[in-house]
């Protein structure tokens, strides 16, 4: 269920998206919000589990990890047993860093960081020492044209 957000909780929460840095004084200036209103909604904001986090964006080629890879999974093992294992080992591989089930022909889409291909494939390696799959694909991004965290909360 979507919550209830007016258009100050809205760009409460653009503003925060764009720089979570910002102090609830310099918030509360740049919506037109009292100090206390602004506080007030930024903790119902977290209360209801609207804001789950607040995190620093790391450059990935910076700390050794530029390389991007989408892994595409087909599987025949559906059964709940096997879906264990899978959701234990993908967590459990901090280089995975979204795990997206997915209509059609499709099983799983995975989103990894790691430095090279090489490190690609010791992942891979390990992520099948771990669970049976029937088919595994990598692409290997070539370019990053759009990468971004920010949900378009403005857009209605």
């Amino acid at each position: 269920m979507s919550a209830e957000l007016d258009s100050a909780d809205r760009r409460l929460l653009a503003e925060l998206q764009r720089d979570t840095t910002l102090t609830v004084d310099q918030l509360s200036e740049r919506l037109g919000l009292s100090r206390n209103a602004c506080w007030r909604r930024l903790k119902l904001l977290e209360e209801r589990g609207v804001i789950t986090g607040r995190v620093a964006l790391v450059d990935a080629e910076k700390v050794g990890l530029g390389l991007s890879v989408f892994v595409i999974i087909r599987t025949s093992h559906h059964d709940p047993d096997w879906l264990r294992k899978f959701r234990e080992a993908v967590v459990s591989f901090p280089e995975i860093t979204g795990v997206y089930r997915m209509s059609g022909d499709l099983d799983y889409v995975l989103r990894a960081r790691v430095a090279d291909v090489k490190a690609y494939d010791r992942l891979y390696q390990r992520l099948i020492a771990r669970v049976p799959l029937n088919d595994v694909s990598a692409s290997f991004v070539m370019e990053e044209i759009k990468e971004t965290t920010v949900v378009p909360v403005e857009i209605r």
